[in-house]
């Protein structure tokens, strides 16, 4: 089909009615720069369907996935969407994230100044009250001081973010693959941005007067020691898939991996308030399942060669 714009904003979504509808707002008012809107919906029962069909900006596109294929699938569904619908360029983000108004601006002016041949660029994650949020930040590059005349710009060099925000050029995508599917959820963006950066040599980088809010909860990172309850099961999947993640970068990999693992056991022997038991067997288990664990990449189509 023919594409309204060239830059496509994939936003996946999961019972966020009010969110999701925030977030397509700040995109449709971006100053000086257009995109169109991929809503993939994990299978909504909120009434989202019927919230974003009811738009009638032809800007705003949407897609049930029609099951829940968590944040995971849900990137590997809406990139592989925005590639093989022919946009050159792919805005990711959660439902509970809201651009500020010359966020893609100030992203397509850093495309500009760094040149072809990067990775993929990131916004500065803020989180409500405009402090950095810290379940997002981004990892500075080892190597970040080949870009000092970028830094000066408030261009740094990373080599990991997530999909808070990332923007990359569909032939990144073509080349590299898309975001593996069967994490389901946790670690997906980190394994795919340090699939571009660590393992494919790409130069990445955060731009510096780029901003997006996450409206998250409250403002915290992953913390199995602390985390509630209901939630340490997810664990299980983290440190299965972080296992995949560092396996592919050699015995420097593995050895990170270990010593995370070894420091979320102590954290929760001596700091977790509750289900010690159930915390550390999420994380025993998610360990044993990662070293079974292999998922393959996958590819968008190929059409036109960048």
């Amino acid at each position: 089909m023919t594409v309204k714009n060239t830059i496509a904003a994939v936003v996946v979504t999961y019972n966020r009615r009010a969110l999701l509808k925030d977030c397509i707002d700040r995109l449709l008012a971006q100053k000086n720069a257009a995109c169109d809107i991929l809503v993939v919906d994990n299978a909504s029962t909120d009434g989202t369907p019927d919230m974003v069909t009811a738009m009638t900006d032809s800007r705003v596109r949407y897609r049930c996935t029609g099951e829940n294929l968590g944040g995971a699938g849900g990137f590997h569904f809406g990139m592989r969407w925005a590639v093989e619908d022919g946009y050159e360029r792919v805005w990711l983000m959660d439902d509970d994230t809201l651009p500020e108004p010359d966020a893609l601006r100030a992203l397509i002016k850093a495309e500009a100044r760094v040149g072809d041949g990067y990775g993929f660029l990131s916004s500065v994650p803020l989180w409500k009250d405009g402090t950095g949020c810290v379940m997002n930040r981004p990892g500075v590059a080892r190597e970040y001081e080949k870009d000092l005349s970028l830094l000066g710009e408030g261009l740094i060099r990373i080599e990991q973010a997530t999909f808070v925000s990332m923007f990359l050029p569909a032939g990144v995508i073509r080349r590299y693959g898309l975001p593996i599917r069967q994490f389901f959820i946790w670690a997906d963006d980190i394994e795919y941005s340090r699939r571009l950066c660590v393992r494919g040599g790409l130069p990445s980088y955060l731009v510096g007067n780029s901003h997006v809010i996450h409206m998250t909860a409250q403002n915290v990172g992953s913390d199995l020691a602390r985390d509630c309850p209901e939630r340490i099961d997810r664990y299980r999947l983290a440190y299965r898939n972080e296992c995949y993640l560092f396996r592919q970068e050699g015995v420097r990999g593995r050895l990170h991996y270990l010593r995370r693992c070894a420091a979320a056991f102590k954290g929760v022997l001596f700091r977790a308030r509750d289900h010690r038991l159930r915390r550390i067997a999420a994380l025993l288990r998610g360990m044993a399942e990662g070293i079974v664990f292999r998922p393959g990449v996958e590819f968008a189509a190929r059409g036109e060669e960048d």
